[in-house]
Formats: structure tokens, C-alpha cells, sequence
């Protein structure tokens, strides 16, 4: 048995984690400081199921706080996968300096306090945000990421930069994952498909920026969690791995996707393109399928079908 720490262990992707983690008989902690980007309530009951376990235990605090983040990260941690982040990279553009402080110092403060364990692993949460508004696809993790387009994307490049260096002067093993547009049951209300899920079902009008052609590369809450019990286990060192489906989709596709599993035709609203939007993501995942064995397994349309039974089954916020 592992003790692992899960900062943002209360939101989507962190509980989801949390619950596989226990599953599998780790010891885990979940630090979250249930910020109001989007109703506290929502992160609450996404732990429902873990707050019962025995193996497990939410401390509430925020990354940045050196002295909280230290009573959680103790001797005996094996590891800390660092989801926690301000996110969204439209809230960023109007908010950069929350956002740098955050992501980067929240970072900082992490690694400072991991780098006092010998053999603990940390995991970063990156984002395929960094790799900009490329052209040339799939995204590579050799690919350079210079070029970032908003100040969301910006502040994951710098963590990673921050992970390679503490691995550099301390030899830290620390693993950057670059999640690519994650989806399933729990997701973020403010998040496309949840969104454009909740418009359709009150026959509502869906926003669409843009022409609809732009693509993204949606990728199954279980696809992902399988992604990082993988590199808790197996990665070594400083490396960093596309987390995708390889299947990137339009806009338009996906939004015809929702009215089938809905079963309710969509009214959409076209609105001019946002700043900081890209046109496509796609990953290329055969390293983190050679190094990890990692192998997604969710067609769209069969998650998209499970994230509609649970959104039918949970009241609206």
C-alpha cells in the first residue's frame, strides 16, 4: 500500500483518481481548497464515495501555502499527482495574474515540498494547451511548445519547465502529463460538452465560436485515470507524455454526436471566433503507449452515451 496525495483531488479528474487509487488499495489523500470557480457543492459530492473509505482522507487547503501543503506531503508519501490548477484558458486571458499565481507559485511550493523525499514521485498535470495554435498535427512530445496563446497555456509550459528543473538539480522523478480535452461523468460545468448537454436538454440555444470546424481531441475520464496510475507506476526521471485518443473531432461533430445520444435536436448560436482558441488538437500517444503501456479504449460516441446517463441522473447546478 502506497500513500499518494491528490491536490484538486475534489474535482473531476482528481476524484475520479481517488476512487481508482483506492480501488487498487493505495492510501490516499486529497488536498483541495474548493475555490469557486465553478459551486464548491459540485466538488463535495464528487467525493461522495471516497469520503466513506477508510484508506482515505480530504484535507482542505490551497497549494500555495507552503505550511498546509507540508502537513500532507510527509516522510511517508510516495508520490503526489498535482492536478490542482486554476483552469480554462478563456477565464485566463481575463485574469492572468491569478492564474500565474496559482499554477506557477502553487507548483513551486509542491515541488519544494517533494523534493525532501527521496523516491517521491511527482506528477504533473499539464495540458495540450502548450503546443499553441499548431497546423502540423499530431502533437509530438518532441514537438517544440514555444508559442503558447493564452496565459493558461503559458503557466503549464512553465510547469513543466519547473518539473524538469527540480529533477535536474534534485534529482526528483517527475512525469508532466499533457491532458488532451477530458470528458465523462463529473466534468467541469463551464466545459464544452457538459455545457453544450445541459443547453440541449433545455432546449436552450449552444454557443458555437466560429464556424464549428475547430477540432479537439476528446478523451475518456477512464482513458485518462488508466494514463496516470500508468506513469505513477512506471515513469521514471523527467519525462512528459501526450494523455489522448488519437481521434481529434469537430465542433459540428460532436455537437451532432450530443443530439443523438440526447435524442433532442440542438439550436445553435454562432458567435464570432474567441482569442486564445485553437484550431486543433491531436495527440500522438505511442510514447506514452511504448514507455507506459498506455492504450485509450473509449470511442467518443460510447462516452458521450455514459456521460448522458449520469447527466440525466444528477440535478442540474
Amino acid at each position: 500500500m502506497s500513500r499518494i496525495v491528490v491536490t484538486g483531488g475534489a474535482g473531476f479528474i482528481g476524484s475520479h483518481l481517488c476512487e481508482a487509487l483506492l480501488r487498487r488499495g493505495d492510501e490516499v489523500i486529497a488536498f483541495d481548497n474548493f475555490d469557486e470557480f465553478y459551486d464548491p457543492a459540485v466538488k463535495r459530492a464528487n467525493l461522495s464515495a471516497a469520503l466513506g473509505h477508510d484508506r482515505f482522507r480530504l484535507v482542505e487547503g490551497d497549494i500555495r501555502d507552503a505550511a498546509a501543503v507540508n502537513r500532507v506531503v510527509l516522510p511517508d508519501t510516495a508520490a503526489v499527482v498535482h492536478l490542482a490548477a486554476r483552469a480554462g484558458v478563456r477565464p485566463s486571458i481575463v485574469a492572468p495574474l491569478t492564474y500565474v499565481d496559482v499554477n506557477v507559485a502553487g507548483t513551486v511550493t509542491l515541488l519544494e515540498a517533494c523534493r525532501r523525499l527521496p523516491g517521491c514521485r511527482f506528477i504533473f498535470a499539464s495540458s495540450s494547451s502548450v503546443y499553441g495554435n499548431r497546423t502540423n498535427v499530431p502533437f509530438r512530445e518532441s514537438d517544440r511548445v514555444d508559442d503558447p496563446i493564452s496565459p493558461y497555456a503559458a503557466t503549464k509550459k512553465a510547469g513543466e519547465l519547473l518539473c524538469h528543473t527540480f529533477h535536474h538539480l534534485y534529482g526528483m522523478n517527475a512525469s508532466c502529463l499533457r491532458l488532451f480535452t477530458v470528458y465523462g461523468p463529473r466534468q467541469r460545468p463551464d466545459l464544452a460538452i457538459h455545457k453544450f448537454a445541459r443547453l440541449i436538454l433545455a432546449g436552450a440555444a449552444v454557443p458555437v465560436f466560429g464556424d464549428g470546424t475547430a477540432r479537439r481531441d476528446f478523451t475518456y475520464i477512464d482513458d485518462i485515470v488508466d494514463g496516470l496510475l500508468r506513469a505513477l507506476d512506471r515513469a521514471c526521471g523527467y519525462r512528459v507524455y501526450n494523455l489522448g485518443e488519437e481521434q481529434p473531432v469537430s465542433v459540428n461533430e460532436l455537437i451532432a454526436l450530443l443530439e443523438e445520444v440526447l435524442e433532442l435536436p440542438a439550436r445553435i448560436e454562432r458567435l464570432p471566433p474567441q482569442p486564445g482558441d485553437v484550431a486543433c488538437t491531436c495527440a500522438d500517444v505511442s510514447l506514452a503507449l511504448t514507455e507506459l503501456g498506455y492504450r485509450p479504449t473509449t470511442p467518443l460516441r460510447a462516452g458521450l452515451t455514459r456521460f448522458a446517463e449520469w447527466l440525466r441522473a444528477v440535478p442540474a447546478r
